[in-house]
């Protein structure tokens, strides 16, 4: 089936306003408490490991699609996808339910911390529309332009999966339960 400019043009105008509403209302979110709400301190952990899998997951999709296997590949790829939006939704639960952990480390480590976190938070919202516009090249069946924005796409991805974990792990002594 082919698509029509039509489409691809509609695919567009979605991936802004996605790229734009998500890093929005997470920050909207990000600023709100839920009155009485029961802190979720238990979903640190959980999302540090969602971004850990999404990592190996990622390093397997590329084993996979450059052994031959685009059926293995595309199921990795969607669940990477579907983890970092889980991941998503529990970051933003946590934060509307838990106050944020000052982080306790002192000197070097604590300009390493502000640095990793930092380019983390930035790059984790370049990757939306990076990931959207990849995809997207799936549907449209654009499979070069697929590789060509996946050699972007998917190094920012790692990192910002991995940096995920380091971060967790640098503030998790810090955590107050």
């Amino acid at each position: 089936m082919e698509v029509s400019a039509l489409q691809e043009k509609r695919i567009k105008v979605w991936i802004t306003i996605l790229s734009i509403a998500v890093p929005a209302v997470v920050a909207i979110l990000f600023g709100y408490k839920i009155p009485n709400a029961t802190p979720l301190t238990f979903l640190p952990p959980i999302y540090a490991f969602t971004n850990g899998l999404t990592a190996v997951l990622l390093v397997f999709a590329v084993v996979a699609i450059k052994n031959g296997n685009k059926g293995l590949h595309q199921k990795l790829m969607t669940s990477c996808i579907a983890l970092s939006i889980a991941f998503l939704v529990m970051y933003v639960a946590y934060h509307m339910t838990s106050d944020s952990t000052p982080f306790g480390g002192e000197g070097w480590v604590r300009t390493l911390y502000f640095a990793i976190l930092i380019s983390h938070i930035v790059l984790s919202i370049a990757i939306i529309p990076l990931v959207l516009i990849t995809y997207s090249k799936t549907y449209l069946k654009d499979f070069e332009a697929h590789k060509r924005w996946a050699k972007y796409t998917f190094p920012i991805w790692l990192y910002v999966a991995v940096t995920g974990v380091v971060v967790y792990l640098m503030i998790s002594p810090y955590y107050t339960h």
